[in-house]
């Protein structure tokens, strides 16, 4: 199965090439390295979510396991800190709920962050279930991740009319400067805690 969708994944797509273009105009150094990394094969490839899997092998997130998997093989694991998925959140009415899964402190981060910048209504305290997103497999490699993503209340999910219509630039914009106004904190809080 192929999903091709303005919300699922471009808006995400969008919003991670703005982050970067912002980060390299950056006049300071960061005082850690941030990674860029655009995964494939998120979704399942088998008509059923869970009809080819395997309790070790799901059929989705396959690039995002390969990823974590060349981190171990390469001795990188330990320098990996911290991961920020976007995911769906480019929807015009956005709500970003939270995904139980997800580092609670990294949440609680970037969920404070977005209510100072005057994002209260986007940035909400109730729980998005998720499951299968590419942030599980950096989880289990014992990696902060969290999840931005709107799954419940976007009727719109694996659906043709995931189109441009359904997407906001201001959506976009807001979880873009969100999470670059919250990496100040999060870098604090690593290398306040000795990672």
């Amino acid at each position: 199965m192929l999903f091709v969708g303005a919300n699922d994944p471009a808006a995400s797509v969008g919003t991670l090439l703005e982050i970067a273009r912002v980060l390299t105009s950056a006049r300071e150094k960061p005082k850690l390295t941030y990674r860029l990394v655009f995964f494939d094969g998120e979704e399942a490839l088998c008509e059923g979510w869970d009809e080819c899997s395997k309790a070790d092998a799901p059929d989705n997130t396959y690039g995002s396991r390969h990823y974590v998997s060349q981190l171990k093989e390469r001795g990188e694991l330990k320098r990996t800190r911290a991961l920020i998925l976007l995911d769906m959140m480019g929807y015009k009415k956005l709500e970003l709920g939270r995904d139980s899964s997800s580092t609670r402190w990294l949440q609680d981060i970037i969920w404070q962050t977005g209510r100072e910048l005057g994002h209260a209504k986007i940035f909400v305290d109730r729980e998005e279930g998720v499951g299968g997103d590419d942030h599980e497999p950096f989880l289990a490699a014992g990696i902060d991740a969290v999840d931005l993503i709107q799954l419940s209340g976007y009727p719109y999910w694996h659906k043709p009319e995931d189109d441009i219509d359904k997407i906001s630039p201001d959506s976009m914009k807001i979880v873009g400067e969100t999470v670059l106004a919250s990496l100040p904190g999060i870098v604090a809080h690593l290398l306040g805690n000795g990672a």
